[in-house]
């Protein structure tokens, strides 16, 4: 497998991994334009040559758009392998990519938001133990920070505060996002329609600087759902996920 590192010279004609579509897709332009501005912080988009779900992305943790503690270490913000591109050693490649450039880097260690069992556009925990992370801190309802330190002396990364028990000072639904991940772009205005067209008091909040990711009020910023207050999913829902969420919760 032949892979490519995302720059600014080359953002604008390579495929995006995790939305394959052209730049005119609301997602994939929703995503690029957050890359671009990413990629002076530091920010590495590596996939592969063919189109398909196999990459991974990782950035300096002061710069990562994550509630988390993490001086000195790279985070991964996603890192996805998935239909045929799986069971082929590929991981394992993209993996070992990104903690060769964290030790160029002279950095600590690797950190990456998984969760107690596998998740929904969570990098999966198994996974990640059997490459040697281990977990430093946990979030409710369900988040874990996994970590694999380069060293015994590395001190471990935590969760702030702020999200290790999310709750939110609003009625109705809320949704908390940010153009890390395409799929927002699309799904948040679909659902929001539905919570109108149902009566619904409905937020959405976009998450647009890394001082609000920050201090976000979820482990998981990417996408978080609130009702009432309480967190509910980092599910990306669709009109009929979210449309089925309200009958069960309204």
């Amino acid at each position: 497998m032949e892979y490519v590192k995302i720059t600014h010279d080359n953002l604008e004609r390579e495929h995006i991994c995790c939305a394959i579509s052209s730049n005119k897709d609301p997602q994939v332009a929703s995503k690029k334009a957050w890359l671009a501005e990413r990629l002076d912080d530091g920010l590495v988009f590596l996939k592969s040559v063919e189109r398909g779900k196999c990459f991974i992305e990782y950035i300096p943790a002061e710069s990562a758009w994550y509630p988390i503690d993490a001086s000195g270490y790279i985070h991964i913000n996603c890192f996805w392998v998935s239909g045929s591109f799986k069971g082929h050693g590929y991981a394992n490649d993209l993996l070992a990519a990104c903690v060769a450039d964290a030790r160029a880097r002279g950095k600590r260690g690797i950190t990456v938001v998984s969760s107690q069992k596998k998740a929904s556009f969570l990098s999966d925990p198994k996974y990640l133990a059997y490459k040697g992370f281990k977990v430093a801190d946990t979030a409710a309802p369900y988040f874990t920070l996994m970590y694999l330190p380069f060293d015994d002396g590395a001190p471990p990364p935590a969760f702030k505060a702020c999200a290790k028990r999310p709750r939110i000072d609003k009625r109705g639904f809320t949704v908390y996002y940010t153009r890390g991940c395409p799929y927002p772009a699309k799904y948040v205005p679909l659902i929001e329609s539905v919570a109108k067209s149902r009566g619904v008091e409905f937020e959405s909040v976009l998450i647009d600087s890394v001082e609000k990711a920050q201090s976000a009020p979820t482990a998981w910023t990417n996408y978080a759902v609130f009702y009432n207050g309480e967190y509910v999913t980092n599910e990306i829902l669709s009109e009929k996920k979210f449309a089925e969420l309200v009958e069960r919760l309204t």
